[in-house]
């Protein structure tokens, strides 16, 4: 039986699950993915867990012991995630052992409400970090203008970084300078370089999905033609600019003081349309050293019917680049695509945060009156 999932990852795709709950570390089935499906490293955004936490008996023995100790619903809640990264790092350690660091990652996000301000998300991601305590921990900081700043402090901190919410090679290009700063920073202060690692996170099928609702309401032939084409040209042109900045001088010397370079994530590769191949964002964005993280679904979609056809983007720069002559073309502004993405990207997760909140409220507040019951005092 052929494995779909080893021969994706021996072309050079680290395969993570962009999932994470109680009942997955409980029940054993993270564990599983990474012997049997060749998952080697998990991400988790403010939606995700807000999805976990609204499944309360999962997490009702620690939610007992917090109103016990009547810590704030803010409290709360990183006690409560941080538990779940700290537990999935320990079950990740072997694939970060076997890469040495490479992967075997897990991420955290900062509290979205603090994309626009950068001290602040400076000092959450050194209290995340601290709190969970792994070494393959990932700290996730969205790539806004001052979410810039803080990724560069934060890895000259010593810290490893996910930078997520990218959608744009104008802002990937100004990622990858801040990760270089960071790294630059990090030698100075002394930190082992070989010991930090980040990915730079590009949104895939939410760009299609913004796209081609515009060529939709434009509705010509020209514009019919370039539906479901921008995310996957989009992700491989961002591949470009990768090659490009990490093929000089100032890499080199990087390099050779023991870094590793900022991989390219695939995030957001769920299809949001029928009419795609469930495993298009997989398929079409093959390439060496890339990290595809994928929702369980589309990872048994790929171990069932996934296609490696090899390096599927180094050949394509070409054809992406004119998928994006002819957006312009047919009127699309591509630099409002992105913008409207980035906004939308962060009020999403802030609106899921506060889900998480009001949630876990009502949640900590059922267990102080549980707590106080005649039932349980007797």
């Amino acid at each position: 039986m052929t494995d779909r999932l080893k021969e994706l990852s021996d072309a050079g795709v680290a395969v993570w699950l962009d999932d994470l709950s109680r009942v997955r570390l409980a029940t054993g089935t993270l564990d599983q993915l990474r012997t049997e499906k060749h998952v080697v490293g998990v991400t988790t955004n403010p939606t995700i867990f807000a999805k976990a936490l609204s499944d309360a008996d999962a997490y009702d023995e620690q939610l007992r012991e917090l109103a016990d100790r009547g810590v704030t619903v803010e409290e709360a809640t990183r006690a409560l995630t941080t538990y779940d990264v700290r537990w999935a790092a320990d079950v990740m350690r072997p694939a970060y052992d076997a890469s040495e660091g490479q992967d075997g990652r897990v991420s955290i996000e900062v509290d979205p409400r603090l994309a626009h301000e950068t001290s602040k998300t400076v000092a959450e991601a050194k209290a995340l970090w601290w709190l969970v305590d792994r070494e393959n921990l990932l700290i996730k900081i969205p790539a806004t203008l001052a979410g810039l700043p803080a990724i560069t402090a934060t890895l000259a901190a010593g810290i490893s970084v996910n930078v997520t919410l990218i959608f744009s090679l104008e802002r990937y290009g100004k990622v990858i300078d801040a990760f270089l700063d960071g790294l630059e920073q990090a030698k100075a202060n002394g930190h082992d370089l070989s010991k930090i690692a980040s990915v730079a996170s590009f949104f895939v099928s939410r760009v299609d999905t913004e796209v081609d609702k515009r060529l939709d309401k434009i509705g010509s032939d020209e514009a019919k033609a370039l539906k479901g084409k921008s995310a996957i040209a989009n992700a491989q042109l961002a591949y470009k600019l990768y090659e490009e900045k990490f093929g000089g001088e100032r890499w080199a010397a990087l390099k050779a003081a023991g870094a590793k370079p900022q991989r390219p994530l695939w995030a957001s590769t769920g299809t949001k349309s029928a009419e795609f191949k469930d495993t298009i964002y997989v398929e079409e964005l093959i390439a060496p050293g890339v990290v595809n993280t994928m929702p369980e679904s589309v990872i048994t979609a790929y171990a069932d019917h996934g296609e490696t056809r090899g390096d599927t983007v180094t050949g394509q720069y070409a054809a992406a680049q004119q998928v994006f002559d002819g957006l312009a073309a047919v009127g699309i502004d591509f630099d409002d695509v992105v913008e409207v993405l980035e906004t939308e990207g962060v009020q999403k997760f802030e609106a899921s945060w506060g889900e998480l909140l009001e949630g876990l409220a009502k949640s900590l507040d059922a267990a102080k009156k549980g707590a106080s019951s005649p039932s349980d005092a007797a």
